[in-house]
């Protein structure tokens, strides 16, 4: 490989190393109270590097890391459904794989995303694809008989609303369940709903 490939792939080797830092720490302290100073001093980096990660300001930044969240989550989430071959246990997988990957969050984080109009964006955004997603897995179910007739479309968005009550907070607010504790609880309740 020459200089320059090599200069590219480390650059883009060290993006990403950043992005992985940056997620862990705002996944363990929320990103509120942290400054662009605090954080490129704790990263070892500039904040002309931090910057450059994003379009150049502190919103677009935090935003590209809880993309860059989400995005490994929705792999890691898909990549465990693979694995499952019924429909009640890709159902299930799905739920509990997207409870995993919540579970690493800290209350702070789920609360500062939820306050950031960016942030809130993107798990909103999530959270509906989430809800298809598993709408898709119902659906499938029910044409392949393993679930019992009922009306996909209604159960979707009931699972919809409780999820986006999750995201929104609320249902950690009326229960004290965590994001990935709801999740949890969801994927039991479908769970049973949809069995025969």
């Amino acid at each position: 490989m020459n200089r320059t490939g090599s200069t590219v792939g480390h650059a883009t080797r060290r993006r990403a190393e950043l992005f992985d830092q940056l997620v862990a720490l705002f996944l363990a302290e929320g990103f509120a109270e942290l400054t662009i100073d605090a954080v490129a001093a704790r990263l070892h980096c500039s904040k002309t590097t931090l910057y450059a990660l994003a379009d150049g300001n502190r919103d677009d930044l935090v935003r590209a890391v809880v993309v860059h969240f989400f995005r490994g989550a929705t792999e890691r989430v898909e990549a465990g459904l693979a694995a499952a071959i019924a429909p009640h246990e890709r159902i299930e997988a799905y739920l509990q794989a997207v409870a995993v990957q919540l579970s690493a969050a800290s209350p702070a984080f789920f609360d500062d995303v939820a306050a950031a109009p960016a942030a809130r964006e993107v798990y909103e955004r999530n959270t509906r694809l989430a809800a298809r997603r598993v709408e898709q897995l119902m659906t499938e179910g029910v044409a392949s008989g393993v679930f019992r007739p009922l009306h996909v479309g209604f159960v979707a968005d009931v699972l919809a609303s409780t999820m986006v009550r999750i995201q929104q907070r609320e249902v950690a607010a009326a229960t004290g369940l965590s994001d990935a504790e709801a999740y949890t609880e969801l994927a039991a309740l479908v769970l049973h709903a949809l069995s025969p």
